[in-house]
């Protein structure tokens, strides 16, 4: 990745001596973001038009100094010993308002998400999501099928991609029980322990600080000799990661209003621009972002895959950090990319809502002919639904269990129920009963 062109230095287009000069800029009407609510890099602007009498670097000079009138610091220094800063124009307040009204109660007229049966259902399913896309950015080349089925049947994973997939659902599920609690460093060091269990090539590296000795560099993704970020040296991680936890748990009353999207997005920043461990670093920080949403009761993001939306352009991920470093340590840029992400990723929930909601009312009417509704729960509803869509399709107590989050024989129940019913075909594996779904479903359903 081409690291991008840091902007120009400001001191000639501000000397004193330029009245007339001064004068354009400071009375311009050219605020933080550009005409379209862009927080534009100079890597970018500087390849557009600039306003009517404006040079490529005037305009970049009154852009920068609208920016610097709202900047706030940051309690982070860079490696350098330079403080690092950010702020909220308009546009990214507009996002932000956007996601809390979203990400709290938005969908609360969907029965479908609702209702306390169902709610375990979609949570299941979305942990298992999250954990494939964080794996597969991070390198992970299990299909989905496979993880899926490896997590639902709480098979021992068959090599190090399973196994990372199958770790990141651990990890999510410690974040789902703790995030009530304040997070401290030896709980980054469990949630980090718990992302990398099995994967590194030293195992007292998982949980723990890289040393002094380990050489970290993060890499351009096509050019493993290009080292695009060298973090912090390891002498300074403890106190860096001490002052990140302490930043989390601050409250309104120690200081400024941060709003708490921000805050999140800033501590997943921290932990990619720290680098504190050997391998594992982009995990834990995707993680520790929804662990701070978690703690402030966003509790849709629990629905929300972001890595489903990095992983469709890493490459932009990577340009938001390094936007940030090449500018004065302005976070701002990723903390705009950040909040495209989340909308992106709350959008795209809310269509697979509202898809799983027709697919629903749809079962719903035609079990409802046949008197099916008052005769089967909503969990054997949801597995009809799958089955009619994919014909030959098997199904296993254990994997059924483990979807809804119910016991074992309330699983062998519904299943057996079905099977009574000439819905599943049911045959033994050895000792294990299998379901398959009939080809003939539908018409299963419509002669009964």
């Amino acid at each position: 990745m081409k690291i991008p062109m840091s902007p120009p230095a400001l001191g000639e287009l501000l000397d004193p001596s330029k009245s007339e000069l001064l004068f354009k800029i400071f009375t311009a009407q050219i605020g933080a973001c550009d005409e379209k609510g862009r927080y534009l890099h100079w890597d970018k602007l500087r390849h557009l038009s600039p306003p009517e009498g404006f040079s490529s670097k005037e305009y970049w000079c009154a852009t920068y100094l609208a920016r610097h009138k709202i900047k706030k610091n940051l309690p982070f220094l860079d490696k350098e010993g330079k403080p690092m800063n950010y702020c909220v124009p308009e546009p990214l307040w507009q996002k932000i308002v956007w996601i809390s009204e979203n990400a709290t109660g938005a969908i609360e007229g969907d029965k479908t998400v609702i209702d306390e049966k169902t709610q375990k259902t979609y949570l299941i399913r979305s942990l298992i999501e999250e954990a494939i896309n964080s794996s597969q950015l991070e390198g992970a080349s299990t299909t989905r099928r496979v993880a899926k089925e490896m997590i639902r049947s709480r098979r021992e994973p068959k090599d190090v991609s399973e196994r990372m997939i199958l770790n990141n659902h651990s990890a999510l599920k410690f974040i789902s029980e703790m995030k009530a609690e304040e997070i401290t460093p030896s709980m980054v060091f469990e949630l980090h322990s718990r992302l990398t269990k099995d994967t590194l090539d030293s195992g007292d590296s998982s949980g723990a600080f890289r040393k002094p000795e380990d050489d970290i560099c993060v890499f351009d993704r096509n050019d493993d000799t290009k080292p695009v970020h060298i973090p912090p040296m390891a002498s300074e991680l403890p106190l860096r990661l001490k002052k990140l936890c302490d930043f989390i748990n601050s409250s309104d009353k120690d200081g400024e209003y941060m709003h708490p999207i921000v805050k999140a997005v800033i501590a997943h920043f921290m932990i990619g621009y720290d680098h504190p461990f050997v391998d594992g670093n982009g995990r834990t920080a995707r993680a520790l972002f929804y662990w701070v949403m978690a703690k402030h009761d966003y509790w849709m993001m629990e629905y929300v895959s972001i890595s489903k939306i990095l992983k469709e352009s890493p490459a932009s991920y990577m340009r938001a950090y390094l936007y940030s470093e090449t500018d004065s340590n302005d976070l701002t840029y990723f903390v705009d990319y950040q909040l495209d992400v989340v909308v992106k990723a709350i959008q795209a929930l809310h269509s697979y809502l509202a898809d799983k909601s027709r697919q629903i009312r749809e079962t719903f009417l035609l079990l409802d002919r046949h008197d099916f509704k008052s005769r089967f729960n909503h969990r054997q509803i949801f597995l009809m639904r799958n089955a009619l869509e994919n014909p030959g399709q098997e199904y296993f107590i254990k994997t059924h269990q483990i979807s809804h989050g119910i016991a074992y024989e309330t699983a062998r129940k519904d299943l057996l129920s079905l099977s009574d019913s000439g819905l599943l075909k049911r045959y033994k594996s050895g000792n294990q009963d299998v379901f398959i779904a009939p080809p003939n479903l539908k018409e299963v359903l419509s002669d009964m």
